[in-house]
């Protein structure tokens, strides 16, 4: 295995659309939510761990998740846990962490790959990897694996790309915000766009070089570290220095303002698990169309629901269609799915009304 191949597993989110079994203490890629009996940030960790050597898969993830992750990930060290301070986006912590990569080798080429990942077929994914670590470490290029479009999604941003390319890899045009459905309808008959998954390969150089070319100030305020990243003043200099950075995604500061930006469209099954319907469309079904997880049911004219318990509770419905129903220590859930994306808001008024206890 390449000692050069670095990974930097992005584990800070709190997931609160999968509330409220995703809270801020205990977020989504904590949890089993697939019922394989691995948690999302497991079964991430492991699938790089077949491309990247264990000791060189960082963990970025939230001061307050420390115990967390070294609870779930027994093999990682103190050493691969790059902790935030303060929440701050994407920006300011792939570069706290890529400057980290540098020093240690200044040769390291990297994957940035997000904790709450479906992906199917691994190998398919590995080879893809192997294919942009291969060009990353030939060009100076950022580039970002792009997931072929099954239909109009109006909820992730989309990747233009160089339609008369010929290679594997494609040099990318322009990113486009998420669009409306009829925009994603033209995106897709037009054949060039692509799903941005947030998954980026880089080498140490080219990703820092990049933020010094466009994003000057932030790099000024980690750069200033350099001397003491990886040895015991790193701590202080974060805590001082961290919550200064500007709230940004690394899309907008670097990905949008570069001239060597690629694109790798990928060949495997992908999908992004950030809500219940998401996460309702990858699980098996029974034969009415209910997807279950951990539970034991009954249903009479109950179909296309998404039901999650402990493990074991009976759960009967009878008469509901369509519906996410969860039910979690002292919260039950029962929520139209075709309002998903109202649960975040749900989840402010029960804080508001019950107190923070429950998000």
């Amino acid at each position: 295995m390449n000692k050069n191949n670095y990974a930097i597993l992005m584990a800070g989110g709190v997931g609160s659309r999968f509330w409220p079994v995703s809270t801020q203490e205990f977020p989504k890629q904590f949890h089993d939510m697939l019922g394989t009996g691995e948690t999302l940030i497991q079964k991430t960790f492991n699938r790089l761990a077949k491309i990247i050597p264990q000791e060189n898969i960082f963990i970025l993830t939230n001061e307050r998740y420390n115990d967390l992750v070294l609870q779930q990930l027994p093999q990682v060290t103190s050493r691969q846990l790059v902790l935030e301070p303060a929440m701050r986006n994407t920006a300011p912590c792939i570069l706290y962490a890529s400057l980290k990569i540098q020093k240690e080798n200044k040769d390291a080429v990297m994957i940035v790959a997000p904790s709450d990942h479906w992906i199917e077929d691994e190998n398919a994914f590995i080879e893809n990897v192997h294919q942009a670590f291969e060009f990353c470490a030939e060009n100076d290029a950022l580039m970002t694996l792009g997931i072929q479009p099954t239909f109009p999604n109006t909820g992730f941003g989309y990747i233009e790309f160089d339609k008369d390319a010929s290679v594997a890899v494609k040099e990318v045009n322009q990113f486009r915000e998420k669009p409306d459905y009829n925009t994603a309808k033209e995106f897709i008959a037009r054949g060039n766009f692509l799903w941005n998954a947030g998954i980026f390969m880089w080498s140490a150089e080219s990703v820092v070089k990049a933020f010094k070319n466009k994003q000057p100030e932030l790099y000024d305020l980690f750069a200033q570290g350099f001397s003491v990243y990886n040895s015991e003043l790193e701590e202080d200099f974060i805590l001082e220095n961290y919550p200064k950075a500007e709230n940004i995604s690394v899309d907008y500061a670097i990905m949008e303002k570069s001239e060597n930006v690629f694109v790798l469209p990928a060949t495997f099954d992908w999908n992004d698990l950030g809500t219940w319907g998401s996460l309702y469309d990858k699980l098996p079904k029974d034969e009415n169309q209910n997807a279950v997880v951990n539970a034991r049911t009954i249903t009479e004219d109950a179909s296309g629901n998404m039901i999650r318990t402990n493990k074991d509770k009976i759960v009967v419905v009878d008469g509901i269609q369509d519906y996410i129903i969860v039910d979690k220590d002292e919260v039950l859930l029962i929520f139209p799915k075709t309002k998903e994306q109202d649960i975040k808001k749900v989840l402010q008024e029960v804080k508001d009304n019950f107190g923070e206890n429950y998000g």
